[in-house]
């Protein structure tokens, strides 16, 4: 992967950054993204966030090889720390767990006023991340599911509007957990991820039956049952 190509995970991502905007992307790591669509004249100003020294490091080095520095600021902060109120009007976190995005995106909440697209790539529980859409007023307008690497992964685009939208005439629950746009196209990469999900807690459940009954047990039997009811449904 490179500026000129990225993987197909954040080409997917950079795709749903809508043109001219200004960026500021979250845990770039190397500053490919940011980059990429600067260079290509997608985005007319971005900032690349990162906590991490090393990480920090490599992103101003690469915007600097790039002769990007004067459209490219790389900033050292926590989460939305390194943006001020009405910098950016797009934000993309990409490659971390969906509970840590929910926190940055709840820590930060108040610099998300004039923001109108956050483009989120969670590596696993994008659960947290709908349910944190959905109780701060940011409506789920597209999803994407692809396997690349032997890796699935989810990508969740929300703007300002009618959270409850995407999950009227649906099993909220199903919704929550799968994804309403993911469920609706049933693409092979969703279907091999739940799939595998299913298995896994099938195995669990065996294990929990063959272990010393106790109240503990029994709950995590109820609710993974009820998971695995609710998934299978799903792919029917």
């Amino acid at each position: 992967m490179n500026i000129d190509k990225l993987s197909q995970r954040l080409q997917t991502v950079a795709q749903y950054i809508p043109e001219g905007s200004r960026l500021a992307d979250i845990g770039s790591d190397h500053a490919y993204l940011p980059c990429h669509v600067v260079k290509k004249g997608k985005v007319s100003y971005a900032i690349a966030g990162e906590v991490v020294e090393g990480p920090f490091q490599s992103a101003k080095k690469q915007v600097e090889a790039e002769g990007l520095s004067n459209r490219i600021e790389v900033r050292k902060g926590d989460g939305l720390e390194v943006i001020s109120n009405d910098e950016v009007d797009c934000i993309t976190i990409a490659g971390m767990g969906g509970a840590l995005i929910a926190s940055i995106l709840d820590a930060g909440v108040a610099k998300l006023t004039n923001v109108k697209r956050l483009i989120l790539q969670p590596n696993l529980s994008a659960k947290s991340i709908r349910l944190w859409l959905l109780e701060h007023g940011w409506q789920l307008v597209a999803e994407e599911i692809l396997e690349e690497d032997g890796k699935v992964y989810e990508i969740l685009v929300a703007e300002k509007g009618d959270p409850n939208k995407p999950y009227h005439n649906t099993n909220i629950a199903a919704a929550l957990l799968m994804g309403p746009f993911l469920i609706e196209q049933k693409k092979v990469p969703f279907v091999k991820k739940w799939q595998g999900e299913v298995a896994n807690w099938k195995r669990i459940l065996g294990k929990l039956e063959e272990a010393a009954e106790n109240e503990d047990n029994q709950k995590k039997r109820m609710e993974l049952r009820k998971k695995i009811l609710l998934v299978e449904e799903v792919l029917e």
